[in-house]
């Protein structure tokens, strides 16, 4: 069985303005400094080019806290009340710098700002190739 890596969340956040943003983000944190866990799921707002197509970059990109980055590696996303359970590729842990599949975030964040993550969520998720998109339940696009 999986080990689940579980943390609170006091921060969730979501920015998808072009004008603003050099990308469509949605995540969670521990706190606001650099010591606590995170989870930044990042995706461009164009289509991926054909460089980005042939280096496997044509998907969402998750990001951990020591910068470990890993594209289209979250297989499941699910929302149930205050809990955001992430499953992982087991192949991209190590680019992760993480040792389990599964992290569980228990949102502590402002209510409003849970709102904004899961409605940019999904919509990073969902970008890109189809066979990298991951199951959402509790989410919507």
């Amino acid at each position: 069985m999986p080990m689940t890596y579980r943390f609170t969340a006091q921060l969730a956040f979501g920015v998808d303005d072009p004008d603003a943003d050099d990308c469509m983000m949605a995540g969670v944190a521990e706190s606001d400094d650099e010591d606590g866990f995170s989870l930044l799921f990042m995706c461009d707002f164009d289509e991926p080019d054909e460089q980005e197509i042939s280096l496997g970059m044509d998907t969402h990109c998750l990001v951990t806290p020591d910068q470990g980055t890993a594209y289209g590696c979250v297989r499941e996303v699910e929302l149930d009340d205050n809990v955001l359970r992430v499953t992982l590729d087991p192949a991209s842990l190590d680019d992760l710098d993480l040792t389990d599949p599964i992290i569980e975030a228990v949102l502590l964040a402002p209510a409003a700002d849970v709102a904004r993550m899961r409605e940019v969520l999904p919509r990073v998720l969902a970008f890109g190739r189809p066979d990298a998109r991951p199951r959402l339940a509790g989410l919507a696009l």
